[in-house]
């Protein structure tokens, strides 16, 4: 093992810096490019990175230090073969000796030493290399699927440009090219099951460029100390002047607390560190706050580092007069709230008809006593007595998911939410205790609920609470259609327009009016038989009221 002084880099015009932080402790195992201590000036903050990996042996800085460029700051002790090599002067260095007198071997040491540094520093400096590039740390050690490859043999890429897309069971993320490069060959394809470390392609590169060594027949005289201690600005080598720091403001993470080292990880994971809120002194964003974003973002439905399902924008103009047009808060929220839905919930359809042709009858016969009453009975009081009943009988359809996935939070009561168009957007008041009210209380309180949404007076807890959904289109036309499941709910009624069809009875053909209803529901909750069997009871049920009695 070697031991390694690190010292304050050069910090341009800035003199003494203050001492704000240091994130490593004695004995402490750290990367290359981990932040050992963060400066501060008044202009701008800084970290010093690791130059390579190694142990922390000793800190010769505390909080609030005034530094300044090459004081001391603390040792690392290093593997030998990762230790920078030995600065020799030339008036320290040894005499040469004779290359017959130390025998073959040394002879042939001195020939490769002097003739064959060249060219090897000369391949180096010049030319391509290829490199492996594998999954980034992802923050989980699962495997992730690979949804999407979006580059191909021969093409060339620019650094950040994604190469892929992973994808777990609730969000997904692109994987960005370290390197601009060429692509050699692809070494995964979609489908493939992935996890952090895995090699997912080789990139040809350009070498970069090597320094040159200094020529045999240097002079005496040593190079000036400006040229030795002074490195060129990179991206390992951070900077205070204010102009290097009004250079980085023009990036849109440029105003983030964030070193070097978590910045490089950040753009291998696709983060944008704007999103993330520090936990590090000073709301500094540290490893740890990109590896909880990440985790995070896996593990939240529809979010992540790069949304799901996102269609690119086209310039409209191009084809044609445009205006735009903005939406409605309730229409975004409702978009929003479909799309999570959609996303993490496996739907399942279930179709079935009722025959409503004494029911219609039934409702028929009870107008004069409606309209005394002032109520408008419609079908949906019905619809909503014949759910609840369902509900009650199948309570796997009345529950809830926990997120863990671990358990169903079974519900004891009967709310059911009534989706309701509006003039800003859809709304789904929720009528509670279906299943203890009367088919009169239900009719006045669907009247009700529809006037408070048509005249956005609705109130938050009234769309709250609700167990299932019915959403009809009876009023409007159409021979069906499939509903998205009300998340965090299990299942939706979808109920159409109800049409008169010929059926066979078994000796004729007779008219009957039947009801195209679709029941959608999630399949994580409930399985394929008991969708069915709750669809087929709700047809029973309305085919013939008089079950609900029973």
């Amino acid at each position: 093992m070697a031991t390694e002084i690190i010292k304050v880099p050069e910090l341009g015009d800035a003199g003494d810096v203050e001492v704000i932080e240091i994130p490593v402790s004695l004995g402490q195992e750290v990367a290359e490019n981990d932040s050992l201590l963060v400066l501060e000036s008044d202009k701008a903050a800084m970290e010093i990175p690791a130059p390579r990996a190694g142990v922390i042996k000793s800190i010769v800085v505390n909080l609030g230090d005034q530094v300044s460029t090459g004081a001391e700051i603390l040792t690392l002790e290093v593997s030998e073969e990762d230790a920078p090599p030995a600065e020799t002067s030339p008036a320290a260095a040894p005499e040469p000796t004779d290359p017959e007198a130390a025998g073959p071997e040394s002879s042939e040491t001195a020939q490769t030493a002097q003739q064959g540094a060249e060219p090897e520093t000369e391949a180096s400096a010049a030319g391509s290399r290829v490199i492996e590039v594998a999954i980034p740390d992802i923050g989980t050690e699962d495997e992730v699927d690979v949804i999407e490859i979006h580059v191909r043999p021969g093409a060339a890429v620019a650094m950040d440009e994604p190469l892929l897309t992973l994808e777990s069971d609730k969000a997904a993320m692109d994987v960005p090219s370290p390197r601009a490069g060429v692509i050699e060959a692809l070494l995964v394809e979609v489908g493939a099951r992935v996890r952090t470390g895995l090699p997912i392609l080789r990139l040809q590169v350009e070498s970069e460029a090597a320094p040159q060594p200094e020529p045999e027949s240097k002079p005496q005289n040593p190079p000036p100390p400006a040229a030795e201690t002074k490195p060129a600005p990179s991206a390992s080598s951070p900077k205070l002047p204010a102009a290097e720091t009004a250079k980085k403001s023009a990036t849109s993470s440029a105003n983030v607390y964030a070193g070097p080292a978590v910045r490089k990880l950040a753009r291998e994971l696709g983060v944008d560190l704007t999103r993330i809120e520090g936990s590090g002194a000073r709301g500094r964003i540290v490893k740890e706050d990109v590896h909880e974003f990440v985790k995070r973002s896996l593990g939240e439905p529809a979010t992540g580092a790069v949304p799901v399902g996102t269609v690119p924008d086209v310039d409209f103009s191009r084809f044609g007069e445009i205006e735009q047009a903005p939406r409605s808060k309730l229409a975004r929220v409702t978009a929003a709230n479909m799309h999570r839905s959609w996303l993490a919930v496996p739907h399942v359809a279930q179709f079935e008809e009722a025959d409503v042709t004494e029911l219609e009858q039934f409702r028929a016969s009870l107008k004069p006593e409606a309209e005394r009453r002032g109520v408008k009975l419609t079908p949906l009081p019905f619809l909503l007595k014949a759910c609840a009943r369902c509900l009650i009988e199948f309570p796997r359809f009345n529950v809830s998911l926990h997120s863990s996935g671990e358990y169903a939070i079974q519900k004891k009561y009967v709310h059911i939410g009534v989706a309701v168009a509006t003039g800003a957007g859809l709304v789904v008041p929720v009528i509670r205790d279906v299943d203890r009210k009367n088919i009169w209380q239900l009719a006045g309180e669907v009247a009700s609920a529809s006037a408070k949404a048509r005249d956005r007076k609705l109130a938050p807890e009234d769309m709250q609470g609700s167990c299932f959904t019915i959403s009809s289109l009876g009023a409007i036309g159409g021979t069906g259609f499939i509903p998205i499941v009300n998340a965090p709910e299990v299942a939706i009624l979808g109920v159409a327009r109800t049409a008169v069809k010929p059926v066979w009875n078994g000796a004729e053909f007779t008219p009957r009016t039947m009801l195209p209803l679709t029941l959608a529901y999630d399949h994580k909750a409930v399985n394929g038989v008991d969708g069915a069997r709750f669809a087929s009871h709700l047809s029973t049920l309305l085919t013939d009221i008089r079950n609900l009695l029973l």
